[in-house]
């Protein structure tokens, strides 16, 4: 019961995060908070451990627009058994870095990949919304294809895309896994580089 309580709570947080004033800054894809919460269901990891990151991402998401506010152009929070990544956009490496800083800062969090691309205004080499679509279109496929992929588990995987260079997070149960699904997300068009941070051990 207990469980199903923090899966609601962390559900109903992630839709008030599509009306909030705050949106362009957390998240370029709204639909992937959402993502989370559903693959949270049914991994394959204790409720109290899926608890845990729960509320670590609140925390951050929380710490987040409160210091840095509308300075950030985007911020994605991934979190998986207390281990965060950062991904998104800001126009100058110091945010990066307090960005970071407050990330670990949070009661709980074992490591930060601060994986956050330093970037100009509204990026030289894109417009916003053109960014938006092709990371939204990059990361549908990676969910599709991933889906597919027989011996690739993606509810312990996460990933987004950040102006066309993916970023895997989570975990395999093998090295072989892992590769496959680094190998399929190579494989996608319009896919520029992929970085993975994802862990190899075994089920629990």
């Amino acid at each position: 019961m207990i469980y199903f309580k923090n899966i609601l709570g962390g559900l109903i947080f992630g839709l008030s995060m599509m009306t909030s004033p705050h949106l362009y800054a957390l998240d370029l894809n709204p639909l992937s908070a959402i993502k989370g919460i559903v693959d949270a269901a049914v991994e394959d990891r204790s409720s109290e451990d899926i608890a845990k990151d729960l509320e670590i991402k609140a925390q951050i998401t929380a710490d987040v627009i409160d210091t840095l506010g509308t300075k950030v152009i985007s911020i994605n929070s991934d979190v998986y058994e207390q281990n965060v990544m950062l991904t998104g956009v800001v126009d100058n490496a110091a945010l990066k870095i307090k960005a970071g800083t407050l990330a670990k800062g949070v009661e709980g969090v074992k490591r930060i990949y601060n994986e956050m691309k330093v970037i100009d205004p509204l990026s030289k080499k894109k417009g916003a919304a053109e960014a938006f679509v092709d990371d939204t279109v990059i990361e549908s496929k990676i969910n599709a294809l991933l889906l597919d992929g027989e011996g690739v588990n993606v509810t312990n995987m996460r990933w987004r895309s950040v102006l066309g260079d993916v970023f895997l997070f989570g975990r395999a149960l093998s090295v072989n896994e892992r590769d496959k699904a680094i190998a399929i997300v190579k494989g996608i068009k319009n896919v520029l580089s992929v970085t993975s941070r994802i862990a190899v051990h075994p089920k629990k």
